[in-house]
């Protein structure tokens, strides 16, 4: 495995798998991995014959009184990670890599980033869709692999990808969660074992939804209310919304078509995100 910081040397790595035509594959994270990260991995791995692995804390994500300067960081912890799952190559650029002196040229998202998120983050997606467009021409992948637990920031970029003519597949793959279902991202470390326990909450109502729902319930204020139940345990919730899947607008009665059942909740001072994908076609 190699780790590469510069986008010069990145090139000359990938030169040889692009002339003898290998499919590669591209994980985009901000580090301190965990399970869900090595799912995005092994899916890497089984349909490509290279992985690339980032690793940047993009601080252009993050709003002025956000955790950018606490975001956790374990970079020796996260090579061994990478190096045992197999990741041929590991960028870590640093800031003035992605943004040199001078850079003011951003991808401005459009509806889809204004509900849920983007109501409460102004300009996070504008960062997000920003580094991963810029990260997309450095590495020139085949295929980019994103967790659902993101499930905003996956439209917003399959979009991109679609609207800006990029040669890259984006292959979602299923948020993998803690034995108990909390789902796992890099901030539950911010959580004590009481606050652990309260953000359970968060998974319990979104899983007993997905559950009425596979039982037939198809009523979206049935669903909502279900959910709201479970999360009078968080210390302040931002957003409960079902949305449909493809436009992030709000789903109606009777769900017809697949929709999101997503929520931003605070547990002590930690914001955590989760959702479930509700599809009629497969209930």
């Amino acid at each position: 495995m190699q780790t590469i910081t510069k986008v010069a040397e990145l090139r000359r790595a990938l030169a040889q798998a692009r002339k003898a035509d290998m499919r590669i594959g591209f994980v985009p994270t901000m580090g301190y991995l965990h399970d869900g990260h090595m799912a995005l991995v092994e899916a890497s791995r089984a349909q490509c014959d290279v992985t690339i692995a980032s690793i940047f804390v993009n601080p252009t994500q993050f709003g002025p009184n956000e955790d950018l300067s606490t975001y956790p960081r374990d970079f020796l912890r996260d090579e061994k990670l990478c190096r045992d799952a197999g990741v041929e190559i590991i960028f870590a650029p640093d800031a003035q890599e992605i943004y040199p002196s001078g850079f003011e040229t951003f991808v401005e998202p459009g509806e889809l980033a204004k509900p849920l998120c983007g109501g409460f983050r102004p300009g996070h997606f504008r960062g997000v869709a920003t580094v991963v467009c810029k990260l997309f021409n450095m590495v020139q992948p085949d295929v980019a692999f994103f967790g659902r637990k993101d499930f905003q920031q996956c439209a917003i970029v399959r979009h991109m990808a679609i609207d800006l003519n990029l040669p890259i597949e984006i292959v979602t793959v299923p948020t993998v969660r803690e034995a108990d279902g909390l789902a796992m991202s890099s901030r539950n470390r911010y959580l004590d074992r009481q606050e652990r326990q309260q953000a359970l909450a968060i998974s319990r109502g979104l899983l007993a939804a997905e559950a009425q729902f596979r039982e037939g319930e198809r009523n979206v204020g049935k669903l909502l209310a279900l959910v709201r139940r479970h999360l009078e345990k968080v210390d302040r919730l931002q957003y409960l919304e079902l949305v449909d899947a493809d436009t992030l607008k709000p789903a109606k009665s009777p769900l017809g078509a697949p929709a999101a059942l997503c929520v931003a909740a605070y547990v002590g001072t930690t914001r955590l995100i989760d959702n479930v994908i509700l599809n009629p076609e497969f209930p």
